[in-house]
């Protein structure tokens, strides 16, 4: 018997329209948590020292790390719709090591995916992580359930991926941080447990309850204006400006091509943001960086 290697385990979310479970695609790792939720009943009666837990309840989680994110719309929406989705996990080999193998410890059950954060760094492949929070059960995985094997597609680096904002709340944003290294979108969902005296056996039942998000970016401090002549945008004396303003403006994440990479081609999401802080780095004979942190103001949109 030889032991399991971590690319033959895979995760897979239920497709309602395909009827068929839908591997994730490009992932480079994934950890499945099964927790039993203990309290000591330990009491007077008892001799010694020694505590006695006893399981009040049980809950599972998941998460998948994945280099892929053509599906960045897709999961953005998902998180927003605030619907449990059909989990998968199973054993899995043959054609990209996606063909099930139906394990015997392969489960599946009703999940909220709770958390979504997407990194687009420069000259690095973008990637993104998901976690799901379970509500109610597991069940055996049957013979029944297919899964359809998805085709691996091309990469996307980080600079092809960039954040625009504009100067106030109306102004639609059109220009790019300039000189940035990395940008990311983390997007969470709040769940709070619904389990009642109804709820049957000792699984955890949770809820949404709200929807949150922030955006963090890291670039080069320029000096004067010669940041205008290659890489024009907003500079760290803009995000400064934006800062001591105080107020929500608007942003946008798109595709971008072009000279510098600074053209947007198509919109992934937008919204409006809050700058919470702004940190300037200056080690000695080390290039000067600026990392801003912002969170959302209202809702997100998803591009078509």
């Amino acid at each position: 018997m030889a032991t399991l290697r971590g690319k033959n385990v895979r995760i897979c979310i239920y497709d309602a329209t395909a009827t068929k479970y839908k591997v994730i695609g490009m992932s480079t790792g994934c950890t499945i948590t099964l927790t039993n939720n203990t309290e000591n009943q330990k009491h007077k009666d008892i001799v010694g020292l020694a505590s006695m837990p006893v399981t009040t309840s049980k809950s599972w989680s998941v998460s998948v790390d994945s280099l892929d994110t053509a599906d960045t719309a897709a999961m953005l929406t998902a998180i927003k719709a605030m619907q449990p989705m059909t989990l998968m996990w199973d054993e899995t080999s043959t054609v990209n090591n996606q063909t099930r193998e139906k394990a015997t410890w392969a489960r599946k059950g009703q999940a909220y995916l709770t958390d979504v954060n997407f990194t687009f760094d420069d000259r690095t492949v973008t990637s993104k992580r998901l976690q799901f929070s379970g509500t109610g059960g597991l069940s055996p995985v049957g013979s029944s359930e297919a899964t359809e094997v998805i085709p691996i597609g091309s990469f996307t680096k980080g600079e092809k991926v960039r954040l625009f904002l504009s100067s106030d709340g109306t102004t639609a944003p059109s220009a790019v941080v300039a000189a940035a290294q990395n940008l990311a979108l983390h997007v969470s969902l709040s769940l709070e447990n619904s389990t009642t005296k109804d709820t049957s056996g000792e699984w955890i039942c949770q809820e949404p309850t709200e929807l949150n998000y922030d955006i963090s970016s890291t670039a080069l401090v320029r000096s004067g204006d010669t940041i205008t002549s290659q890489v024009g945008g907003k500079s760290f004396a803009d995000l400064e400006t934006l800062y001591e303003a105080g107020t929500p403006f608007l942003w946008k994440i798109a595709n971008v091509g072009g000279d510098n990479n600074r053209t947007a081609s198509s919109t992934i999401v937008s919204g409006s943001i809050l700058i919470t802080q702004l940190e300037q780095s200056s080690p000695v004979d080390q290039p000067s960086k600026y990392t801003m942190q912002a969170v959302g103001y209202g809702d997100y949109t998803v591009a078509a």
